[in-house]
């Protein structure tokens, strides 16, 4: 049997444009030609979060949020504080700067990845010190363990590695199996693709695993089931083979492309939206 698919629309996010005070930012610009977008911040969020709390969307899996955040210039996240949480970034357009309260001090760019331990507590601050907007997927997932001692990697992301292919990002650091650019406190693994039009990648979903996949740009048919930009899919059932056709592209440093983010684990019943059919 085939993985049962269920869409969700980009309408069916919550958009957060949050007051640019509430992060420690100053008033919005109203005459920079760099912003394309009125306020310093547009979230989507594909769980509940924040000031959008629906108990129909609480996680999917050990997926507790993810946001793809749209960051004007000279904006961002003062610092603040996280624990207990394995957090991944993977950073679309632009360039995204992190400093943190272990000494970390970094900046990366279009299809690199970090990641953070939170364990039992680290303080950053996130912010787009560039002259474009910066576009970003920061995913939370729920570690396999409490306390764990706070940690950060990153990996400078690989164009080549992700064109016309699964390009596997993360893993379980437990599994000695694989191995990938980044390694976190959870039986998760991430992966990334960007497609030319009309090509295709195919990718084998174990039995006993589930996937949450995001269409980041262009647009993907995924086993016959149209995403558009923004939009995702929840992907259960049986596993078996994902089809993956890009049918849209939108131009890119490297060329017209769709591009996608997956995240697999194991099976969680009864999690995910039960407010889409």
């Amino acid at each position: 049997m085939a993985p049962t698919i269920k869409v969700i629309p980009n309408q069916k996010l919550y958009v957060s444009e949050p007051d640019p005070s509430w992060f420690g930012n100053g008033p919005n610009s109203s005459s920079d030609p760099a912003w394309t977008n009125e306020n310093w911040l547009k979230s989507r969020f594909h769980f509940s979060f924040a000031e959008y709390s629906n108990r129909a969307n609480q996680d999917f899996g050990v997926l507790r949020v993810m946001n793809d955040d749209l960051v004007q210039p000279r904006r961002g996240f003062g610092t603040h504080p996280h624990g207990d949480m394995e957090i991944v970034t993977y950073i679309v357009d632009g360039e995204l700067s992190h400093q943190d309260s272990m000494g970390t001090k970094e900046s990366l760019g279009r299809g690199s990845i970090q990641f953070m331990t939170a364990g039992t507590g680290v303080r950053h601050s996130e912010f787009n010190d560039g002259d474009e907007p910066l576009r970003f997927i920061q995913t939370w997932i729920k570690p396999a363990a409490r306390g764990l001692k706070p940690n950060y990697g990153s990996y400078k992301g690989n164009p080549e590695a992700r064109k016309n292919q699964m390009h596997h990002l993360v893993s379980n650091v437990k599994d000695s199996s694989v191995s990938t650019p980044v390694e976190i406190n959870q039986d998760v693994d991430a992966f990334t693709s960007e497609i030319e039009l009309g090509k295709k990648v195919i990718h084998e979903l174990p039995k006993g695993r589930q996937a949450y996949l995001l269409c980041i740009e262009g647009s993907v048919k995924v086993n016959g089931h149209e995403l558009h930009k923004y939009d995702a899919c929840e992907i259960t059932g049986t596993g078996g083979a994902l089809e993956i056709e890009a049918t849209g592209t939108e131009a890119t440093e490297h060329g017209d492309l769709a591009h996608l983010l997956m995240f697999s684990m194991n099976e969680h019943p009864g999690s995910g939206r039960s407010d889409i059919n």
